[in-house]
């Protein structure tokens, strides 16, 4: 558990040293903005939707603000500030996927863009039960997950000066905890993702509660 907890510290300290530049580089990356509207169609007016690790809040709490009501959570102090400026109508709050501050069916919809990939993977299963909990039956859930089984290191993420961690079980494993949690899993898209050191289509997974 110690080593969980480090390697989450890690992850934290890292989007708060890199929170400006990493908000300048999201801001400016329209590759999800097709997905975040699809999604974001798919819900009633004004419906309440959690972005489980919203960064900056650009740009899928954003887009999702347009029409809906937002909470966002993450571990970055200095990212939630940000996102608090950008979009100060709708609630931020500093938190862990794995144990989510919010009660039970508190939402009609939940977004996980680029987060869960940092958790470690012995906790995929706790993120994945509480994104359960606290989304309404028939919920939907868009999340960025990996095809394949890694995990990995970086000192300085793309050279924007802050140490960052990876944790992927690959996209079968994935389906399968999604599965055990209580979701149904509807389909996979793959997106470019340019702010990455090597860019790549990331998979992005559709799944019901």
């Amino acid at each position: 558990m110690d080593d969980q907890r480090d390697l989450t510290a890690r992850v934290r300290d890292g989007y708060d040293r890199i929170a400006a530049e990493y908000d300048e580089q999201r801001s400016t990356d329209d590759t999800d903005v097709s997905l975040v509207e699809r999604f974001r169609d798919a819900l009633g007016a004004n419906a309440a939707v959690l972005d489980a690790g919203c960064g900056t809040g650009t740009p899928v709490t954003a887009l999702l603000a347009e029409e809906c009501t937002v909470t966002g959570l993450d571990l970055s102090r200095e990212q939630l500030s940000l996102a608090t400026d950008r979009l100060p109508a709708h609630s931020f709050v500093e938190g862990e996927m794995t144990r989510l501050p919010f009660a039970e069916d508190s939402f009609d919809g939940l977004t996980s863009f680029y987060a869960v990939i940092h958790v470690p993977r012995e906790r995929h299963e706790d993120a994945f039960s509480e994104f359960h909990r606290v989304c309404r039956p028939g919920a939907p859930v868009l999340c960025t997950v990996g095809d394949t089984d890694w995990a990995g290191h970086n000192e300085d993420w793309m050279g924007m000066g802050g140490p960052m961690y990876w944790d992927i079980p690959g996209l079968d494993r994935t389906r399968k905890l999604l599965d055990d949690a209580g979701f149904s899993v509807e389909g996979v898209d793959r997106v470019m993702d340019d702010v990455a050191d090597e860019p790549a289509k990331k998979p992005f997974v559709w799944a019901r509660a």
